[in-house]
């Protein structure tokens, strides 16, 4: 009763008195299941520390649902932000609590922004914003108590540090705690800089610049990092080392600070104090480097030293703008942040100054050598070069006209040979390419083999056929796929090193990379003899890009460069599915509801490729290392270089090239060359009876004496001969010796005993006997369906009954990865 009287008072006084919130703006203290905040209202921590709502940074258009501290509202600064990567672009946005436990962001003309992921969400849930900061989605009882959490902000930070949050990685899961700078004042996105904890043996916090160290701490000693000075008198740090987690946090020995850490645009790391009169914030640097006492307002900036810039040479904030627009160049990029400007050119001797090239703080513009500078207060500011040393060549601080002109006029023929120098030399190289790759033009023609450029005119003609001859194509578009620089790729994979290759496939080896927004890839650089070719890297490059389904990877792009091709995919930290299944020691990790998650997950994928895509996929490749699992182990279906597609009026198809993996491929198909939905069935049937028994589905060494035809048909089930016995088993009712002995003897034997049904009933002989996919879902989620009893698979009939039904297809077969 007490706490329900101090919460009427509280909101009394937000109503009726001078406060942070406006009498006209709605006030919740939790967010129920079917409530709404719109802009304008918010939702409140219990004694009104923070709050929740719509915020617009700088003079942004954009809008993003944030927290703050409630006693700032007329300059919020957030301390966590639930859609940085998806903006709402005007105030009509409004935020649910669905049935699911979803919080939803709705705006109009858009696409709901889900901000949390919730796994089987009871049916009543509510969201709290506690007064940490933290806000949590949490199970409601019968009872009305408030149950477990089932997600919560602080596991997912953006910029900001707050008393109590995990700074570090839950090593059981890979999820990481780490702070993301935002690109600009304006821009929450992750920006240019990372701050999290050592994922190596070493104690230590880290800052990462696109994915290279750019800062660390000394080691935890003595409850504090060493070489780092934080306020020990005001709060107290603590480091968890285990097998289970390895954090950072910190907490305030007195109740009543407020506090908090930010990692900012430039990489420092700021410890923020509230002020006594709680209207501003008191703050202390924690940087990476020292601010300039020279020059105050220069950019504060680890930097290296080179030829041309040496540790006394600065970029100070000017009001001005430039007056010849010829000795200007820029990036368009929005996802460069005003530090990478810096370090571009930083980098470049010939630069002098830069700034934004958007007004929301982000992509770049330069100047080179040269530039004159007329003071005006009117437009955004240049950071111009200024030498250290007394050193003569550039501008000195404020970049005015007079310096420059008397420097060019001193150096006007250092200028003309650097300017004239490149130029020649670029003409000369140019020349020199031409008359080479003419050369070889004529080499590849006598030798009757493809130029690149007929290659790359290949792609295009292919794109062309595929989307416009085969597809019928509506007008709406799918997923960009994005064409990459190889210098692009190489920069993200550190030039392909070994510590960052992931594996090796048939196709060639696969790179973990990050480009230069921070975002992680897997780079699949497709070998010079591999067996997939123009056509199939086309295809995958065309059906991905018109492809979207949460169980379908996501790819990015792509890179040709020469002979190279390259695909370009979104990062799966767990690889693929073989590496857990069988793997004695790692299969231990899937249990049996995580194994029925894939096989649904899974099957929820091949359903949208058969019948709810616009395009009707077969995929045709379809096996344990071609599922990748994501973070939270859901799968994800990759590899589309062998898909077909087929027309609205299509059921089936023969091909004289059968391509595939011997085991997965259904009989029809390897012996006839003959292709279906039904195809993918039996693949997925396969696939189901080895996540249940944890056992490999290999290809049989020809070393046998067996003819070709003969292997695919006796190891359609090599190294299960438990497939007869699995067949008997089924008519015995007895199915425990067939499951993985790694999974524990209370899974449930209802749903192996259904899953294994479910299997054979895919597996048989005639295409026209194995269910659909939509069928298959119903028959794994529904406990009371009727299933019928299977047939035997192809397995059990003798050689010379399948023999004489091949025809002459040719067969490339990929093997498995």
């Amino acid at each position: 009763m007490a706490k329900l009287i101090s919460r009427m008072l509280f909101l009394f006084s937000c109503l009726c008195m001078e406060s942070p919130y406006s009498s006209c703006q709605e006030v919740l203290f939790t967010l129920e299941q079917g409530q709404e905040i719109r802009d304008g209202e918010h939702l409140i921590s219990e004694n009104g520390i923070f709050k929740l709502g719509f915020f617009n940074p700088g003079s942004s258009s954009h809008y993003y649902l944030g927290i703050w501290y409630s006693k700032l509202p007329n300059n919020p600064e957030s301390i966590w932000v639930g859609n940085p990567d998806d903006p709402v672009p005007d105030s009509s946005g409004v935020l649910t609590l669905d049935n699911q436990g979803l919080l939803k962001i709705t705006h109009s003309g858009g696409q709901p922004i889900v901000i949390n992921s919730i796994k089987a969400a009871p049916r009543n849930v509510t969201a709290i914003l506690l007064d940490s900061g933290n806000l949590v989605v949490t199970e409601v009882t019968s009872t009305g108590t408030l149950g477990p959490v089932l997600w919560q902000s602080f596991d997912y930070p953006t910029n900001t540090l707050l008393p109590g949050m995990k700074l570090g990685m839950n090593l059981n899961t890979s999820h990481s705690w780490a702070l993301k700078s935002w690109l600009s004042d304006q821009v929450p996105a992750p920006g240019a800089y990372r701050l999290g904890v050592d994922p190596g043996s070493a104690n230590r916090l880290i800052i990462w610049q696109r994915g290279h160290i750019y800062w660390t701490s000394g080691v935890w000693n003595g409850g504090i990092f060493q070489d780092m000075t934080p306020d020990t008198r005001t709060y107290e740090f603590s480091f968890v080392s285990n097998e289970d987690e390895k954090y950072f946090s910190y907490s305030v020995k007195d109740n009543i600070t407020i506090s908090r850490w930010e990692l900012n645009s430039w990489g420092q790391i700021f410890q923020f104090t509230l002020a006594l009169d709680g209207t501003s914030w008191l703050n202390t640097t924690i940087s990476p480097c020292q601010l300039n006492v020279t020059y105050p307002n220069a950019i504060c900036i680890k930097q290296n030293a080179s030829e041309c810039r040496n540790g006394s040479d600065v970029f100070v904030p000017t009001r001005g703008y430039y007056k010849e627009p010829k000795l200007q160049y820029s990036e368009s990029n929005s996802s460069l942040a005003l530090s990478d400007c810096h370090i571009r050119c930083w980098n470049n001797c010939s630069c002098i100054a830069y700034r934004s090239h958007f007004s929301n703080g982000t992509g770049c513009e330069f100047w080179s050598k040269g530039a004159n500078f007329t003071q005006n207060k009117n437009f955004n500011a240049v950071y111009i070069l200024t030498l250290g040393n007394n050193r003569e060549g550039t501008p000195t601080e404020g970049g005015t006209k007079e310096d420059s002109s008397r420097s060019i006029k001193e150096w006007w023929w250092i200028w003309c040979l650097i300017a004239i120098a490149p130029a020649l030399a670029m003409l000369i190289v140019g020349y020199l390419c031409y008359k080479r790759r003419k050369l070889r033009l004529l080499q590849h023609n006598a030798e009757g083999e493809r130029s690149q450029d007929t290659r790359i005119l290949e792609l295009g003609l292919l794109s062309f056929h595929n989307f416009n001859d085969k597809i019928k194509r509506g007008t709406k578009k799918g997923q960009e796929c994005h064409l990459f620089s190889f210098t692009e790729i190489a920069a993200a994979t550190d030039n392909f090193s070994l510590s960052n290759k992931l594996g090796e496939g048939g196709f060639g080896p696969v790179y973990k990379g990050m480009l230069l927004e921070g975002q992680q890839i897997a780079v699949k650089r497709l070998a010079r003899n591999s067996l997939q070719g123009i056509e199939e890297f086309m295809n995958e490059i065309t059906l991905i890009a018109e492809l979207q389904h949460v169980n379908l990877v996501t790819v990015l792009g792509y890179c040709i460069h020469e002979e190279e091709k390259m695909l370009i995919y979104e990062y799966m930290p767990h690889k693929s599915l073989d590496s857990f299944i069988f793997d004695p020691t790692k299969k231990k990790l899937l249990d049996w509801r995580k194994r029925m998650s894939i096989i649904e997950g899974v099957a929820q994928g091949l359903l949208y490729l058969h019948k709810h895509s616009r395009l009707r996929i077969i995929h045709r490749d379809l096996k344990a290392s071609n599922i990748l699992l994501d973070n939270d182990m859901n799968p994800k279906i990759s590899d589309f270089g062998m898909a077909r597609i087929f027309g609205q009026d299509e059921s089936r198809a023969n091909t004289k090239r059968v391509v595939g993996t011997y085991g997965y491929m259904s009989p029809e198909y390897a012996m006839n060359g003959i292709f279906s939905v039904k195809s993918d069935v039996y693949s997925f049937g396969v696939l189901l009876l080895e996540i249940v028994s944890g056992k490999k589905n290999t290809v049989f060494s020809s070393s046998s004496g067996l003819t070709l035809l003969e292997q695919i048909i006796t190891h359609i089930f090599h190294k299960w001969r438990e497939s007869f016995q699995a067949w008997d088993s089924w008519k015995q009712g007895d199915v425990l010796e067939f499951t993985d002995p790694s999974l524990d003897s209370s899974c449930p034997k209802g749903e192996l005993c259904r899953c294994i049904h479910v299997g054979l009933l895919c597996v048989q002989e005639f295409a026209t006997d194995r269910p659909t996919m939509s069928d298959i879902i119903s028959m794994l989620t529904n406990e009371v369906m009727f299933l019928p009893d299977p047939k035997q698979p192809v397995y059990c009939f003798g050689k010379s009954e399948a023999g004489n039904s091949v025809n002459s297809a040719s067969i490339s077969v990929m093997e498995p990865r």
